[in-house]
C-alpha cells in the first residue's frame, strides 16, 4: 500500500504539469512515450524481444503513431503506414521464418495498434473539445483509475466471490461494485466541481454540465476498464509473470497502470463525438 501511494504522489504531480502546460506537443510526447514502454514491456514479458528487427520495427511505428496521426487529416497517410507496417511484419516472418512465428507476429501487430491508436484519442479529444479539453481528459481518466482504486478497497475489506479466480485471483464482485460505485461518485463530484471552479475563476457559469450523464457514464466506463485489466492479467498469466514491469512500485510497469485505459480512451471519444456532457450557455 505505501509503495503504491508513493508511486502516486510521483506520477500524479507530473500528470498536472502537463495539464497545466496545455500544449499539444507536450501530450504528443506523453503519449508516445507511455505507448512505446506499454509495448516494450509486453514485448519483455513475452520474450519477443528477443527478435531484435521485430522488436525495433514495432516500437519505431508505436513511437511514430501519435504524430503521425496528429498532421494526417482524415487518416490516409496512417492507414497506409499501418498497412505497410502489417505487411511488412509478414514480410519478415517470412525471411525469418525458422525464428519468427505467426501468433508472435499477430500479438506484436496488435498491441503495436492498439496501444498507440487508444492512447492518441487523448489527442483526439485534446482537438475535438477545445474551451473543456482539460476537463474532458480529467474526468475520463480520473473515473477509470478512481474506479480501480475504489475496486481494490472495496475488495480488500469486502470481497468475498471471485470475478474470474483463473485470470484474476484478487479480483471480486464486491471489488467491481466498490469501483462503480466509486467511479459514480467521482463522476458527479468532478462535474460539479468544474462548475463551481470555472464559476469562481470567471465570475460567472458559462456553461452547464450534465451532471445525469457523468454520473451514468462512468459506469460503461468502469466495466471497460476492468476488460482491460482482465486481458492484460491473462497475458501476464500466459507470460508466467507477476506485472509487466516495476517502474512503478506498488503498481508495476507502464502497461499495467495503462490497461484499465486502453478500451476507455475510444469509447469515450466516440461516445463524445455524438453527445458532449457540457454545453456552453
Amino acid at each position: 500500500m505505501a509503495r503504491r501511494l508513493i508511486s502516486a504522489s510521483l506520477a500524479i504531480p507530473i500528470g498536472i504539469f502537463i495539464l497545466w502546460l496545455d500544449r499539444k506537443e507536450m501530450y504528443l510526447i506523453a503519449i508516445a512515450v507511455i505507448s512505446a514502454m506499454a509495448v516494450y514491456e509486453i514485448l519483455v514479458a513475452t520474450k519477443y524481444i528477443n527478435h531484435r528487427l521485430l522488436a525495433v520495427s514495432s516500437l519505431l511505428f508505436v513511437i511514430s503513431i501519435p504524430f503521425i496521426l496528429n498532421y494526417d487529416v482524415g487518416f490516409l497517410n496512417t492507414r497506409y503506414i499501418s498497412f505497410g507496417f502489417i505487411i511488412g511484419l509478414f514480410v519478415l516472418m517470412l525471411f525469418s521464418h525458422a525464428r519468427i512465428k505467426f501468433a508472435e507476429v499477430a500479438l506484436v501487430s496488435m498491441v503495436s495498434l492498439l496501444i498507440p491508436f487508444s492512447m492518441s484519442c487523448i489527442g483526439f479529444m485534446y482537438d475535438q473539445f477545445p474551451s473543456h479539453r482539460t476537463f474532458t481528459l480529467v474526468y475520463v481518466l480520473t473515473v477509470t483509475w478512481i474506479a480501480d482504486s475504489g475496486a481494490f478497497f472495496a475488495g480488500t475489506f469486502l470481497g468475498k466471490h471471485k470475478m474470474a479466480p483463473e485470470i484474476s485471483p484478487k479480483k471480486t464482485w464486491e471489488g467491481f461494485i466498490g469501483g462503480i460505485i466509486t467511479a459514480i461518485i467521482f463522476g458527479l463530484l468532478l462535474g460539479k466541481g468544474y462548475e463551481l471552479i470555472m464559476t469562481a475563476v470567471e465570475g460567472e457559469l458559462t456553461f452547464k454540465v450534465d451532471l445525469l450523464f457523468l454520473a451514468l457514464f462512468a459506469i460503461p466506463c468502469t466495466f471497460l476498464g476492468v476488460l482491460g485489466d482482465f486481458t492484460a492479467s491473462l497475458l501476464k498469466r500466459e507470460c508466467a509473470v507477476k506485472d509487466f514491469g516495476n517502474i512503478m512500485p506498488g503498481h508495476g510497469g507502464v502497461m499495467d497502470r495503462f490497461d484499465s485505459i486502453l478500451f476507455v480512451l475510444p469509447f469515450a471519444y466516440l461516445i463524445f463525438l455524438q453527445y458532449f456532457p457540457v454545453v456552453d450557455l
